[in-house]
């Protein structure tokens, strides 16, 4: 895209916000600074003069006209996104530019493909939910693991984090999300969601080296049983979590992520691993990278630039691994992500016998 395409980050001041600032004006992006608390855009704003800072509330749509005003995209980073997905991408529609969010609400994924599919399908927009480390990464593996496939049996994403400090945001949108559940927790069987009440099982899964075999909660389910499933035909899709993980995220005491870098990335590392499974063939695709916060903003922001530069497959409410050549654009996220399609692995530890689940 040419230098200086002007893209409004709505919650620029948050933790994710502040990355997609930093990631924009590396490539050469002109941010404009929205969001709800004028206090906070402010001082975001001294740190970058010449940014325009424009304070906007979900609640007011002519301010989120005026944010959105000269833009070419905008992207959401502010959740609770079940509060601000639908009202930014009202705007966005009016505009007439690209919307593009960093949502792992399930349900407010959901949401917006139900709401907004035939609104932009018509108006020929691009909305792409969920571009970020939950939802988009997984499906971008997803998409490029099945090569020639167009369906499959089971998909299988398995995330080897050694640690979750959450965010502020990651706390507000998790007791909304478990609010708009009831308390019970969601999968994807059967080709539905599907809410039960059931606790979820535990396992074991043997991820590629470093990590090895860890104890993994089975059916932790994030973004990625809303983005596969809208473009893959599969019955099945699950998701798992290193059990350290899980437990910092659900813990009251954990603390946010601190930085241990001059770009403010905290010294967490992941390991995604993805297995697809179509009759008895099976296709695999492993990324690793730091810090699953600072690593949504590469997403977020090489989603934008294919946007505007028109290398898209697709318009309406796509997921990412529907919308892009999910291989040439996996390619583009070096050096944030390493990525190795297949998993590297032999074909003698190919297959689901790497999971095994305790009920």
């Amino acid at each position: 895209m040419s230098t200086g395409a002007v893209v409004t980050v709505y919650g620029a001041y948050g933790h994710t916000g502040r990355f997609l600032v930093a990631e924009l004006v590396r490539r050469g992006f002109t941010p404009v600074l929205a969001g709800r608390d004028a206090a906070k855009l402010e001082a975001l704003a001294a740190e970058y003069p010449g940014l325009d800072a424009r304070p906007a509330s979900v609640a007011d749509p002519a301010s989120l006209d005026r944010a959105l005003d000269g833009a070419a995209a905008v992207i959401n980073a502010a959740g609770p996104f079940a509060d601000t997905a639908g009202p930014v991408i009202e705007a966005a529609l009016r505009a007439g530019i690209p919307y593009v969010d960093v949502a792992a609400e399930i349900e407010a994924n959901a949401d917006t493909f139900e709401l907004f599919a035939e609104r932009a399908r018509e108006a020929g927009a691009v909305v792409v939910p969920a571009m970020a480390f939950y939802g988009g990464l997984g499906d971008l593996l997803v998409t490029a693991a099945m090569g020639d496939w167009t369906a499959a049996d089971e998909v299988h994403v398995a995330y080897g984090l050694d640690s979750w400090h959450p965010t502020a945001g990651t706390r507000v949108s998790g007791v909304v999300s478990r609010e708009r559940r009831g308390g019970r927790r969601v999968r994807f069987s059967g080709g539905k969601l599907e809410y039960r009440d059931d606790a979820a099982s535990t396992g074991t899964w043997v991820f590629p080296e470093p990590l090895g075999a860890r104890e993994v909660v089975a059916e932790f389910s994030m973004a990625d049983i809303v983005a596969v499933p809208s473009h893959v035909a599969v019955p099945e899709v699950r998701t798992y979590m290193t059990v350290e993980a899980a437990r910092d995220v659900a813990g009251p005491d954990t603390p946010a992520p601190v930085a241990v870098d001059e770009d403010g990335r905290s010294a967490q590392s992941f390991v995604v691993d993805v297995l697809v499974r179509s009759g008895s063939a099976v296709r695999g695709a492993v990324a690793r990278g730091q810090d699953i916060y600072a690593v949504t903003a590469p997403l977020a922001v090489e989603a934008v630039d294919r946007v505007l530069t028109g290398r898209t497959k697709a318009t309406g409410v796509v997921s990412a691994g529907r919308v892009f050549d999910a291989p040439d654009f996996l390619r583009a996220l070096a050096p944030h992500i390493t990525v190795e399609l297949d998993g590297g692995r032999d074909g003698e530890r190919r297959g689901l016998a790497n999971l095994s689940v305790k009920q």
